[in-house]
């Protein structure tokens, strides 16, 4: 596995002061790429951040209440389980997804959920609502892209993966593409959002 690199003076992380498992979800419904997110997260820790990382997956059937979702472990050892526990951070895209799992997320973890999936605060981690959806359709004219913003968001805001890492990520991911010029200003859109959240002390 990938020998995780010493953390850059100066820079904030949720990985600061923490040891061992650092767990992560991503969830939403189908079709809002929550499973290329989970993908391009842990591929940017990996690769790009050299974290030891797995990264699991699972198709809940929404008409049972269930919610496709993404599992992200970051470790400083070896990985033997790939799937949440206790999460660390959560990131919902969909009330649907809000609910069925924000009281598992840690009392200290953190929340970012679209700011259409919160009306009710669930839960004892702090909760963040952010619009990525409504960025996405009215600056984009693309919903799909509130994933990527989101990537960009919690890179700036949360400094769990660096910038570099996750723009390397979503290049690789759409080289050759229509999409891809697109997709690297959502990217860009995030990062600034992220900023403008964490400048304002949201957390």
């Amino acid at each position: 596995m990938a020998t995780p690199k010493k953390k850059k003076k100066g820079k904030a992380s949720m990985f600061s002061n923490k040891s061992g498992r650092f767990e992560i979800r991503i969830s939403g419904a189908g079709g809002q790429g929550v499973i290329s997110t989970g993908m391009l997260l842990g591929e940017a820790i990996s690769i790009g951040d050299g974290k030891n990382v797995s990264q699991s997956q699972s198709y809940g059937p929404e008409a049972r209440g269930g919610a496709t979702r993404a599992d992200i472990i970051v470790s400083d050892g070896d990985i033997f389980f790939p799937e949440c526990h206790k999460m660390d951070l959560l990131v919902a895209f969909t009330s649907t997804a809000y609910e069925n799992y924000a009281t598992l997320a840690k009392t200290d973890g953190l929340i970012v959920a679209d700011a259409s999936a919160t009306s009710i605060i669930l839960g004892q981690a702090k909760t963040i609502a952010v619009p990525f959806i409504e960025i996405a359709a009215k600056k984009f004219k693309k919903p799909i892209v509130a994933n990527i913003i989101a990537l960009g968001f919690i890179s700036t805001y949360l400094g769990i993966v660096s910038k570099k890492s996750i723009k390397d990520a979503v290049e690789d991911r759409f080289a050759g593409s229509a999409h891809l010029k697109l997709n690297m200003k959502a990217i860009e859109e995030g990062f600034k959002l992220g900023k403008e959240f964490k400048n304002k002390g949201a957390n």
